[in-house]
């Protein structure tokens, strides 16, 4: 008969996996700041021909174009609510800058066109409605808006409650997660133990009865077996 072989997991790998992935996920849960558009205006558009410009956002480094489709005029003022399907623009992290920008998609074959680079931080957010301002003469002038950037000593103390009891509730989530991790691994540690014991029992016993038998099979062949005396 044959069996079917089912690779077995070790379970303390398994733990150690699945950890790897919970604790890879902290630093976004604790440090990444979701950055939205909150209004714009352009000064200046790079389309000939009168054409309506394509505005979008991107940083480098990511995989994604955040086009504007409503940003086709100069001079008027465009507000959001930060809700719009291709909201948030990008995440900061506490200590790290991104390399961002606002271009043109240009229509020929040439590049498209720059508005504006610069360092974007989560530094940049000192006001205490999480607000900041970014300015190119001749440009644009574009308000971003990033309440969980906004240190805790710039904020007011209305604000200060509710962002005290969002740190809590991080804190809650890694002990939680800490407690689930260790959870994990003191239980596969336990599982592979057993198995490990398992094992080895079978292998022992298997290894007895292989003797057993090696000895009754000598014992026939010089005639001194429980059944020699037998004609």
């Amino acid at each position: 008969m044959c069996h079917r072989l089912i690779p077995r997991v070790p379970p303390l790998l398994l733990s150690f996996f699945c950890s790897s992935i919970l604790l890879s996920s902290l630093p976004e849960l604790i440090t990444a700041a979701v950055v939205t558009l909150d209004s714009i205006e352009i000064y200046n558009t790079h389309e000939f021909l009168g054409l309506s410009p394509e505005v979008y956002f991107q940083c480098k480094g990511e995989n994604r174009t955040i086009y504007l489709p409503d940003v086709k005029k100069k001079h008027e003022l465009y507000t959001f609510k930060g809700e719009e399907s291709w909201q948030p623009l990008t995440e900061l992290e506490e200590k790290k800058c991104k390399r961002c920008g606002i271009y043109e998609k240009d229509s020929f074959i040439k590049p498209d066109d720059i508005f504006d680079e610069w360092e974007f931080c989560a530094s940049d957010f000192t006001s205490p409605d999480g607000k900041y301002i970014h300015f190119k003469e001749k440009e644009f002038n574009a308000t971003f808006l990033c309440p969980d950037c906004v240190p805790l000593e710039g904020a007011s103390n209305h604000t200060d409650v509710p962002r005290n009891k969002e740190k809590g509730m991080h804190w809650a989530l890694v002990l939680l997660i800490c407690v689930l991790v260790t959870t994990f691994i003191v239980l596969g540690a336990v599982t592979t133990y057993k198995y490990w014991q398992k094992r080895k029992k079978q292998q022992e016993q298997a290894r007895f009865l292989k003797l057993f038998e090696e000895s009754d099979d000598i014992e026939d062949e010089l005639g001194i077996g429980p059944l020699s005396h037998v004609i």
